[in-house]
């Protein structure tokens, strides 16, 4: 009952004064058309680029490891160093 009531009366707190719940001074005013509903089922475009190669996955995977061995050995060492 009170969800009723306070659904039917959200439009009418922006003639309201911002004390009592209304929106506040220099509030953009509403539009008067409704705006539109974004395209949510709009695919977008095929990418351009290629796939990585399995030779290049390799690769940047080793790096990713090396990178993060190099981060544990640098956390490692200012762990001991405090």
């Amino acid at each position: 009952m009170l969800l009723g009531f306070l659904s039917a009366c959200a439009s009418t707190f922006g003639e309201l004064p911002a004390a009592v719940g209304g929106l506040p001074e220099g509030t953009p005013e509403r539009s008067a058309s409704p705006v539109a509903y974004p395209a949510v089922h709009d695919m977008p475009p095929q990418r351009d680029g290629v796939v990585l190669t399995a030779a290049e996955q390799q690769k940047a995977a080793a790096e990713l490891a090396a990178a993060r061995e190099a981060q544990d050995k640098r956390a490692a060492a200012a762990a001991r160093d405090q």
